[in-house]
């Protein structure tokens, strides 16, 4: 079995809980004292309730997402993903693009997430050979 493929089983859990806008089946996915960053200047969310909380607002207003991963670098219990979305977000169509650093604890869950994102308007594909 390939190493990576606790990540990858991990990661499309994350996007199904994303699509489906399903903050409990994210928590799953987070020890219980996990870290979230969501950007680095905003103060951390800190354990599954604040975790939950904070997914509940973002993904409140988001429709029609199309979401994509890109291909995940595993280095022991570090992961590095890119992402892409592109979505209707409180009626306007947006694209979001970001990436994803992670550490996980033995066991496949997450004990800190920082994400980087950048948000413009429309929707728009990935570059050519993008989440590679």
């Amino acid at each position: 079995m390939d190493d990576s493929c606790w990540v990858r089983e991990w990661i499309e859990a994350y996007a199904d809980a994303w699509r489906r806008g399903d903050d409990a089946a994210l928590a799953d996915l987070f020890t219980e004292d996990a870290v979230y960053r969501s950007d680095p200047f905003r103060p951390p969310r800190v354990g599954l309730d604040a975790i939950r909380e904070y997914w509940r607002d973002a993904t409140s207003t988001q429709q029609e997402l199309d979401l994509r991963f890109g291909e995940p670098i595993v280095i022991g219990n570090r992961v590095v993903v890119e992402w892409w979305a592109a979505m209707r977000d409180d009626g306007r169509e947006v694209t979001l693009p970001g990436c994803l650093l992670m550490r996980f604890r033995a066991g496949g869950r997450c004990q800190e997430l920082r994400e980087y994102w950048h948000l413009t308007d429309g929707r728009r594909e990935p570059p050519e050979g993008w989440g590679r």
